[in-house]
């Protein structure tokens, strides 16, 4: 996942799903960065529900259908 996705996707788990900074950082440190996992890090943690890893799920998924916008100058 590109640095920009993840950043996009971290605010989506904080906004939308109301992930706290604290729940983030404990995935974070036991993510592996290959992997890119961090919605089901969260989710064997305890730290998000069935409920929202599938709305993580549809969200990567909605986000993977749509190229990035490239801004022109």
């Amino acid at each position: 996942m590109s640095s920009s996705l993840q950043q996009k996707f971290i605010n989506f788990l904080q906004n939308d799903l109301a992930i706290s900074t604290a729940e983030l950082n404990v995935a974070l440190r036991r993510q592996d960065p290959s992997l890119g996992q961090l919605h089901i890090i969260l989710w064997q943690h305890g730290l998000i529900s069935l409920n929202q890893l599938n709305s993580a799920f549809e969200w990567l998924e909605r986000e993977a259908s749509n190229p990035l916008e490239v801004q022109v100058a």
